[in-house]
């Protein structure tokens, strides 16, 4: 467990938000609600949390494990390989981190249950950018790609069929969310990078790389063409056959100029690329900057004028969960939501979607870094107690309402989506 005390929190405050948020009886190591038999049997349940690497820690399952009474145990997988698990193997799993966009895969295909708002706990703490695609100060947010609320609702409990307006069955539940942007090596490139159109600038030939992912590079491609002035779309995160085609044969005339040093599908190689000089520019996660920095590499996650590239992922529950275990899982979602995991994502760059729970597991001055925007008024460490930035520095892109305040547009599956996978495929191997 990470020391309590030193993110502002003593051990009893710690025990005491989780079990409150849990249904766990202070000191007494128990969930209440249950059965009697089923509280006797509690301490047997092992509950499988599947998700992406940055999100299913050791240091969560662990305080999970204490705090409720029950196993949590951990398995990482990268986004694609986590959906191809979730489509054929969801049986394996319990609960799962699902990509708000992969929820256009799993749609009607019994993969996960719905989960009544009633039972969720921290509903009311959920970011409305989430629940009613609207922020905090009544603006309207972006409506271009796979924005949350039009996944977050089902139609009625069985979860056969998204509804465009709020029910009381959710599909899932809103964890983490980030705002991305394009990084950057600002000792090599040698000028401001200010746009997306950066990206495919001919001064940075062959020092430029993508994400190797429709659903994600696709939408870094729109940003830098139309940046550029090549395209106009009438919805980038839902283009026509005609746009992509366009879009896919401008790409590869850039692409055949030598313009991509490469096209990543890990974390750790983007890392790598950016770290070694190989690479420039390119497509990042804000961790992945982190990362570097913690290198001693100067690394900057740049804001661009066209504004972020927003993101989520949820907390979904497999279809085959029932009884004692169905109950665990409850527990658990409503434990994970209330704030420990969020300021673990925090520590490493992520927002949570329950940002207030967060920070009440975040000492002032992490929350008036990695939230606020703030100059760090002392070095901020990562989740395991690694230097993440000296004291002074404030994160890139300013504050969390700055950041997530300017999405042009949100990763996406289009309604062209085999279409587009397949022209995307081209792409990759022209």
């Amino acid at each position: 467990m990470a020391d309590a005390t030193r993110h502002g929190v003593s051990r009893r405050g710690l025990l005491k938000a989780a079990s409150a948020a849990a249904g766990v009886a202070a000191g007494a190591g128990a969930i209440s609600g249950f059965p009697t038999i089923w509280a006797q049997n509690i301490k047997d349940v092992e509950l499988k949390h599947a998700g992406l690497p940055v999100t299913c820690i050791g240091l969560i399952a662990d305080q999970a494990t204490k705090d409720l009474g029950f196993k949590v145990t951990m398995q990482a997988a990268e986004s694609a390989d986590l959906l191809n698990r979730l489509l054929s193997q969801s049986s394996a799993m319990d609960v799962a981190d699902v990509s708000l966009v992969y929820m256009k895969y799993l749609e009607g295909r019994d993969v996960l249950q719905t989960i009544p708002v009633g039972k969720f706990k921290n509903w009311d703490a959920t970011s409305p950018l989430f629940t009613s695609s609207v922020y905090p100060d009544g603006r309207q947010a972006s409506r271009q790609g796979v924005t949350p609320f039009t996944i977050l609702y089902a139609t009625d409990a069985s979860g056969k069929a998204f509804s465009a307006t709020p029910t009381e069955f959710l599909n899932c539940v809103p964890t983490i969310t980030n705002a991305d942007t394009l990084g950057i090596r600002p000792d090599l490139v040698g000028r401001p990078v200010t746009s997306w159109s950066d990206l495919i600038s001919p001064d940075f030939k062959g020092k430029a790389a993508l994400q190797d992912n429709p659903t994600v590079g696709v939408i870094d491609v729109a940003m830098a063409v139309e940046a550029r002035g090549d395209i106009k779309y009438g919805n980038k995160g839902n283009m026509t056959r005609d746009e992509i085609d366009k879009t896919i044969k401008l790409m590869t005339e850039i692409k055949q100029s030598g313009q991509f040093r490469s096209f990543w599908t890990s974390f750790d190689q983007s890392v790598n690329l950016m770290a070694s000089g190989e690479v420039v520019i390119q497509s990042m996660w804000s961790p992945a900057v982190t990362a570097v920095r913690t290198r001693g590499i100067p690394c900057t996650f740049q804001p661009l004028k066209e504004g972020y590239r927003g993101w989520g992922y949820s907390f979904g529950m497999m279809k085959h969960l029932s009884g004692l275990k169905l109950d665990c899982a409850y527990a658990y979602l409503n434990w994970y939501t209330a704030g420990f995991a969020g300021a673990v994502v925090a520590r490493e760059g992520y927002y949570s979607a329950q940002p207030q729970n967060a920070k009440k597991f975040l000492s002032q001055t992490e929350w008036d870094y990695w939230y606020g925007g703030k100059p760090a008024a002392e070095d901020i460490h990562d989740p395991f107690g690694k230097l993440m930035e000296k004291a002074g520095r404030s994160r890139d892109g300013g504050s969390y309402d700055e950041r997530m305040g300017h999405i042009a547009v949100w990763n996406t599956v289009m309604d062209e989506d085999r279409y587009l996978t397949r022209r995307w495929n081209e792409f990759i191997t022209s």
